[in-house]
């Protein structure tokens, strides 16, 4: 059985809770923000800041779990743990998954829309 790639439970309670009107806005703000963080992670790495890594892997696990973007948010979460632990050199390949757990969430969250 494939992974569901948005948690249809998480994405209908974020739906409840801000509405039908404002669940587009914040999509647009995740769709807007999430290549800025992939991006940062992706300079932290290069330069081996760690802190800055687990932080930008924080968001987008934070912001994955609002919307139920199960691999998504699961990636980030074991790249924010590799951050914290300082175990960048595990990282690089996981950024790559994330990268494109992120953009399989993103055309499914619009499908959603």
């Amino acid at each position: 059985m494939t992974e569901a790639i948005i948690d249809q439970a998480a994405f209908t309670s974020l739906t409840e809770l801000v509405g039908d009107d404002f669940i587009g806005e914040l999509a647009e703000t995740f769709f807007e923000e999430a290549p800025g963080l992939l991006a940062q992670m992706g300079r932290a790495l290069n330069d081996g800041d760690a802190e800055a890594f687990r932080r930008a892997a924080h968001s987008l696990k934070s912001n994955g779990d609002s919307f139920g973007t199960t691999r998504m948010a699961a990636l980030a979460r074991e790249l924010e743990y590799l951050g914290r632990d300082g175990r960048l050199d595990e990282a690089r390949p996981k950024l790559l998954q994330l990268e494109a757990a992120y953009e399989e969430a993103a055309e499914a969250l619009k499908a959603l829309l």
